[in-house]
């Protein structure tokens, strides 16, 4: 089209979803002054192009698929996903009468929208994905578990349910299904295969049916050199079938008719003619005769045309041509020729004479297939009409048009040229008139005036071929980053998963050590975070740290909270260690509630790794990947692997300043911030005059809060074993305790047994350990035993650590019933007496309690009184652990 630009007019705007419509569903027919459209969603419209208006909406209930319009039937057959197919009788349907002013066609223009009614589905088929109607038969092609399914059907009519009565035949095509997503759940193929009807010259088709009926007409030598003498002799129409993995098959129509009544081998109905190695996209059929050229463009449009050229388009640009030529041996043979096109290609349409229209993202091309064509021998002589070949090589014309997504040919205009009818990703209806008659360009019309042109046209595309290059090396070198990222994550999954005994290939410890900041003592959790494992940790990996506070002891209906840290773990090699300070309170009201619990896991997210490698690429660039949504990711956001879980309580938080060894500097621990008011009143207190503080006036009147815990000490020494050597029992159930505190090698260089420490909060905290003996247990005679005793004038803190120290008790007793120990003979009749004496204390603890809510506040002062006693009595158990 060298020197002439196409005139596009915009005839009307259909609404579409951000980022623009999708290839491969939307279609749009012409017939007369009709235009039958869809975009690719659950709405079909139907516009005048004479009147400039929308005449008919119709919704159906699920996205259209295709369209295929029998003109002199007056009906309109439509392929709803999931659905089946639906037949609309047209002449029931009113002609709106408003006309649209020039303002409005640039935007989607109001009619009434008419639901479909379910009647009108005279197909129901849920995994159908292609169709195509031909005379009196339907012929559908579905999805089934394995493959792809031909499937021929009675023509059906609006209002007439064929289903299943009105099969015909079937047959299974040899082809490899498209991916499927959830077990039980379908995906739509991506790209939907392509069906067509080629009849022989002299059927009785009928004549002038518009472009999108789904079928042409071959000259009589293509036809028989293609589908064979058992087509030619019962003057069968073929269907031609391109299937999404690239493969041209062809079965002969009265054959898979016959075939159920005449059963042979299934295969055999099945021919396949060519395999493109990517998704078909486009079926067609050319005029590329030169001397036949000026009697098509001269044709009446209700005259049939017979092609002699049959074409496949792929998804990326492969293009096939075949048409009959002479070998050397003067026998007529298939010519079959491959040619690689701009792609990737969103649509294709061709028209009656050697062009053929095909469009990518970036333009709308054209290409004739009649140029350059010279018989294959040259040197002998051929009859007169002899066919030709093709041309060595294409060379597509721009029309300057761009995303174009689906396209159609209309009748010829009266001054010779042609018409498209045209959908733009923006949801735009346009017209294209070009001009026939001017010169397709050619390597052999090069001229010295449009070669500076041409060379600059050269130089674009070279540059659009390179920067496509560019992404999709990017786009591949995600994917292999994101494989072997994939790779190594499930190595370390099964590492971890399968080391159930001995150390973990990759591990996090936790040690706590207070530290001064800013003028306050803070608890500090360090996590050391080690590989031991022959994988590396790389992108995607995440160490999540979850500190997890328990509820006041002073405040019951008070809940814990839970604090997540998530620390990227960057190119951690085997062998590697990486080290992260957390700190643990106090809070900000000065207050570390203990115990706390602090959870490690590794995280690997998916989408972080894997969604970037699946994000689809720009619309326009590969509007297919758009369809493919990351369905294949899981619903959970990635893999949680935990490491080690650490529970950080007060025997662990202990301060011991009169423990420090000489001539070091210990700061005394701070506590809590002071209150103002009490600061004041301190200050105003005078000389030797006694503190009125509060922890003055506790020390004064209340006694410190005791809790005791007896073990045997048989049982301490069974499970202390090589740590009693050299040092007494109680020194080393001391050092056994406060086995995970700073101060622990003071502990033991003094041999200490009992030990006063500081708390979190600056209250004393006395641990004092000695031996007993216990006389009323054992028939045998008296038990050795160790008694744990905890001091505190703070209830709380003297609670915190009692619990700290059963928590140890009850893992070491667990550890040695599992060795198999037994406890020694004991005194039933004692051990009741204990137990009721228990069960009696614990009823008037629930009868103090339920007092404490009715009482007034002097009753209310002797009723807590009491309940101290007896929560003390429970303290201090008469049993020893075994």
């Amino acid at each position: 089209m060298a020197g002439t630009e196409p005139r596009v007019h915009y005839l009307a705007g259909f609404s579409c979803p951000l980022g623009g419509l999708a290839a491969g569903k939307p279609r749009v027919l012409c017939h007369e002054e009709e235009v039958f459209l869809s975009t690719g969603s659950e709405f079909v419209y139907v516009y005048d192009q004479e009147g400039g208006l929308l005449t008919a909406v119709y919704q159906f209930p699920d996205q259209v698929w295709h369209l295929q319009l029998l003109a002199l039937r007056r009906a309109l057959y439509v392929l709803c996903a999931r659905r089946g197919i639906y037949c609309l009788s047209l002449e029931s349907r009113t002609r709106g009468s408003s006309s649209q002013t020039s303002e409005d066609k640039d935007s989607e223009i109001s009619s009434p929208v008419i639901t479909v009614d379910p009647e009108a589905c005279v197909l129901p088929h849920t995994t159908l994905c292609a169709f195509t109607v031909h005379d009196d038969v339907l012929v559908a092609l579905v999805q089934s578990p394995a493959q792809w399914k031909m499937q021929l059907f009675e023509r059906p009519c609006p209002g007439e349910d064929c289903w299943p009565g009105g099969l015909v035949g079937e047959v299974e095509l040899s082809a490899t299904m498209p991916p499927v997503g959830a077990p039980g759940k379908l995906t739509a193929p991506c790209f939907l295969p392509v069906l067509c009807c080629v009849s022989p010259p002299g059927s009785r088709v009928p004549r002038g049916h518009p472009q999108g009926c789904g079928g042409f007409m071959l000259e009589e030598a293509l036809f028989g050199l293609l589908f064979g003498a058992d087509a030619t002799l019962l003057e069968s129409p073929v269907i031609l079938c391109g299937l999404p993995d690239g493969q041209l098959c062809c079965v002969v129509l009265k054959a898979l008719v016959t075939s159920r009544s005449a059963p042979g081998d299934p295969k055999a109905l099945v021919k396949i003619l060519h395999h493109l190695e990517e998704p078909v996209v486009f079926i067609g059929a050319l005029k590329t005769e030169p001397q036949a050229e000026e009697a098509v463009e001269s044709m009446l449009p209700c005259e049939d045309v017979y092609s002699d050229c049959l074409v496949a388009l792929g998804h990326h640009g492969r293009a096939l041509a075949i048409k009959a030529s002479w070998n050397k041996s003067g026998s007529l043979v298939p010519e079959l020729r491959e040619y690689l096109l701009p792609g990737p290609v969103l649509c294709a349409a061709c028209s009656g004479g050697s062009r053929l229209y095909h469009s990518t993202p970036s333009d709308l091309c054209v290409v004739d297939l009649a140029l350059g064509g010279t018989p294959l021998n040259l040197e002998q002589p051929q009859p007169d009409g002899a066919p030709g070949g093709l041309p060595p090589l294409l060379c597509p014309a721009s029309l300057s048009i761009c995303s174009v997504l689906t396209l159609s040919v209309l009748s010829r205009t009266p001054a010779g040229g042609t018409e498209l009818l045209a959908l733009s990703a923006k949801g735009r209806l346009m017209t294209c008139r070009l001009d026939l008659n001017s010169e397709m360009p050619g390597p052999t019309k090069m001229t010295t005036e449009n070669a500076g042109q041409k060379i600059k046209e050269l130089l674009s595309g070279i540059g659009d071929v390179s920067e496509r290059v560019s992404f999709l090396k990017k786009a591949v070198d995600q994917r292999n980053k994101a494989l072997t990222s994939l790779n190594e994550a499930m190595n370390v999954s099964c590492a971890l998963l399968s080391s159930r005994e001995g150390a973990p290939p990759i591990s996090c410890t936790i040690t706590t050590a207070w530290s001064r900041l800013q003028l306050q003592d803070v608890l500090m959790a360090t996590c050391l975070l080690e590989n031991n494992s022959d994988f590396s940790l790389d992108q995607g990996w995440t160490l999540c740290i979850q500190v997890l506070t328990s509820s006041s002891a002073l405040d019951l209906d008070s809940a814990g909270s839970a604090v997540t840290y998530t620390i990227p773990v960057d190119r951690l090699s085997p062998g590697s260690q990486r080290e992260v300070t957390l700190p643990l309170g106090p809070s900000e009201s000065g207050v570390l509630d203990l115990p706390v619990t602090m959870s490690c896991t590794l995280f690997y997210s998916l989408k972080e790794v894997v969604g970037r490698a699946l994000a689809p690429s720009d619309p326009l660039e590969d509007p297919f990947l758009e369809e493919q949504p990351l369905d294949l990711l899981p619903e959970q956001e990635g893999i949680c692997l935990p490491l080690s879980r650490h529970t950080v309580d007060m025997l662990q938080c202990l301060r011991f300043p009169n423990l420090a060894p000489p001539r070091a500097h210990i700061p005394c621990p701070l506590g809590p911030a002071a209150d103002l008011v009490d600061t004041f009143l301190e200050t105003c207190r005078p000389p030797g005059s006694e503190s009125a503080g509060p922890e003055a006036l506790r020390a004064k009147y209340l006694p410190p809060s005791t809790a005791s815990i007896r073990v045997s000490a048989e049982l301490l020494r069974a499970a202390l074993e090589d740590s009693h050597s050299g040092v007494s029992l109680c020194s080393a159930t001391l050092q056994w305790l406060l086995a995970e505190n700073a101060a622990v090698d003071i502990v033991r260089a003094q041999a200490l047994s009992s030990v006063q420490g500081v708390a979190p909060d600056g209250t004393d905290v006395h641990l004092i350990i000695h031996e007993v003996a216990m006389n009323d247990l054992c028939l045998a005679g008296p038990i050795q035993a160790v008694e744990i005793q905890v001091e505190s004038s703070s209830l709380a803190d003297m609670c915190r650590a009692h619990h700290a120290i059963v928590g140890r008790m009850q893992t070491m007793v667990m550890e040695q019933a599992a060795r198999g120990s037994s406890p020694p003979d004991l005194r039933v009749q004692y051990l009741r007496q204990i137990h009721a004496n228990h069960e009696a204390l614990l009823r008037e603890v629930q009868s103090l309690r339920d007092r404490l809510c009715t009482e007034d506040e002097a009753g209310s002062c002797a009723t807590a009184q009491r309940l101290l006693q007896v929560y003390k009595q429970l303290r201090s158990p008469s049993l020893v652990l075994l």
